[in-house]
């Protein structure tokens, strides 16, 4: 059950100026006495608010502003206008207090020192968080043993995988037990494996330390196994909050709708075509993406139709759901 609200967001902005390059070597040379800028909206009016122990989804494409939101509630970037709260602070005043309960983890960069090995890079990080080392043992050891990684802590960090140095990332980023934890594609470029293992972890300390988690991902399966919230941005400016399963009922008016005969093959695409879209067909299976307010009578004339021996009626996808919203936007 989620407690009190640690995320407040309200009319959160950010703009940058950017300098603006003309082609050619004129233009080149002009921009030397005289330069002309524009200014580039990132995040536009965001409100939200995030409660003790959820687990968010941040969705958006490329360039939506998932990011820069981020790293202005971790305190890297000032907003242009708005205000925001973590625990009670405000990020961007910097505060010691604040800076302890926190931790922010970017899936494309390094935190860890690249020629030690990791164990020395957290007993670096435990002495900058005053973590005392008996302390900072344990702590190392539990984490290590959950995401299994306890005979590579004596590598060297250059030497690791991308899958084993992303599990030393997560151990360096909740060594000093942060109450609130900000996740940006954590998964990105692992093999499946290592993806499941990370999330697994993160629902375990999700469930157990009920650290407050907002986690931006391109790999919907992170977001379908972690996270029951999704906050939706594009273009900078947030268009849906809310229930995950809310996301099917909004904005999909399809079903998928998958019937077993061996009379599928004798069925030609044009006469399928009547029913719905035609998304594979192969010698005993017919998969048709139906509108919703069709779907029963779509079933019962292909069963009034063709020998039937089974059939399915599913959901379109998540990560279809999202692609199609964001390519309409």
């Amino acid at each position: 059950m989620a407690g009190e609200t640690v995320i407040n967001v309200r009319g959160l902005t950010k703009t940058f100026r950017t300098f603006k390059k003309q082609p050619g070597l004129k233009a080149a040379l002009k921009s030397l006495v005289r330069r002309d800028y524009e200014q580039v909206t990132a995040v536009r009016d965001v409100s939200f608010e995030v409660r003790e122990g959820e687990f968010v989804g941040f969705l958006g494409p490329n360039g939506a502003g998932k990011t820069t939101t981020l790293k202005m509630l971790a305190g890297l970037l000032y907003p242009s206008s708005g205000e925001a709260t973590v625990l009670g602070f405000t990020p961007w005043e910097r505060a010691d207090g604040y800076r302890r309960q926190f931790a922010l983890l970017l899936g494309q960069k390094n935190q860890l020192w690249w020629d030690l090995p990791a164990s020395e890079s957290l007993a670096l990080n435990a002495r900058i968080y005053g973590i005392p080392a008996f302390e900072a043992q344990r702590t190392v050891g539990e984490l290590s043993q959950l995401l299994d990684v306890q005979k590579k802590l004596d590598v060297m960090v250059r030497e690791l995988s991308l899958g084993e140095r992303m599990k030393m990332e997560l151990i360096a980023s909740l060594l000093h037990g942060p109450r609130v934890l900000f996740l940006d594609e954590p998964t990105i470029g692992l093999d499946v494996v290592s993806q499941k293992k990370v999330r697994e972890f993160l629902r375990h300390h999700n469930a157990t330390r009920r650290t407050t988690i907002l986690l931006t991902s391109h790999y919907m399966a992170d977001i379908e196994e972690l996270c029951d919230r999704v906050v939706i941005i594009d273009r900078g400016a947030i268009f849906f909050d809310g229930r995950l399963a809310e996301v099917i009922d909004r904005f999909a008016d399809h079903k998928l709708v998958t019937i077993h005969s061996p009379e599928a093959a004798t069925c030609s695409k044009e006469h399928l075509a009547r029913y719905g879209e035609v998304v594979d067909q192969t010698e005993e299976v017919v998969k048709l993406k139906v509108k919703r307010d069709r779907v029963i009578a779509v079933c019962k004339a292909l069963l009034d139709e063709l020998t039937v021996k089974d059939i399915d009626i599913e959901e379109v996808p998540v990560e279809e759901i999202i692609r199609q919203l964001f390519g309409s936007r």
